[in-house]
């Protein structure tokens, strides 16, 4: 895995062995950062289920300021600093181990773009959706800067636009079997809306298995 642009351009990341992560596909990847444009640059990026740090990594490179990365697994998170030292990028980044979904591991910070890139089968499976759900508001309401943008990966019909509060400005882009919501709270001057303007064909995927993640 590469990374795409910017100032580390054609840099490859390492990944853990197996399918314990689960990378964007690139062109996936290349796509959604040619939308956010040049609200990466100095931005404050929150990294959730970070595994490889892909776009925690293209966003630095692209020109934000900073960026936590949250993981879990140890396995994950030993990968993950590997690719920090590589790049010489622990001067802009900090990892933290541990629940992407508790609020513990926002706090300190208002983020002006937040990644969040829940496992499939969290969205598939118990009360994981719910979860997921409600961490999307409290991140949206009490962790997100103002004009701020969260960003959620998901599976198309896990989730849709009715489960977001009222005052969420809500759009949707579908890449094949990989679906992008984009986030942001009303009040920062977006109406809500439903939004596919963007699809890749069917089996343009990045998810090899659908149990495994990043």
């Amino acid at each position: 895995m590469r990374i795409i642009s910017g100032e580390w351009r054609g840099r490859k990341l390492k990944a853990p062995e197996g399918l314990v992560t689960r990378p964007m596909l690139g062109r996936v990847r290349e796509a959604l950062f040619s939308t956010l444009g040049d609200e990466v640059r100095e931005a404050r990026v929150l990294d959730l289920f970070a595994g490889t740090g892909s776009l925690g990594f293209e966003s630095l490179s692209r020109g934000a300021d900073h960026v936590r990365f949250v993981e879990r697994d140890r396995r994950v998170g030993a990968v993950l600093t590997e690719n920090l030292e590589t790049l010489g990028a622990k001067d802009r980044a900090q990892l933290r181990m541990g629940d992407a979904l508790s609020p513990r591991m926002w706090e300190g910070e208002q983020w002006s773009l937040i990644f969040l890139d829940p496992p499939y089968p969290m969205l598939r499976e118990g009360d994981g959706r719910q979860k997921v759900l409600s961490a999307t508001g409290r991140l949206l309401n009490e962790f997100l800067a103002p004009g701020g943008l969260v960003l959620l990966h998901t599976e198309p019909r896990s989730i849709s636009e009715h489960d977001f509060a009222r005052d969420v400005a809500v759009r949707r882009r579908d890449y094949g079997r990989t679906v992008l919501w984009y986030l942001r709270l009303a009040e920062a001057g977006a109406e809500a809306e439903a939004d596919a303007d963007e699809v890749l064909p069917e089996g343009d995927s990045d998810d090899p298995g659908g149990d495994d993640w990043e």
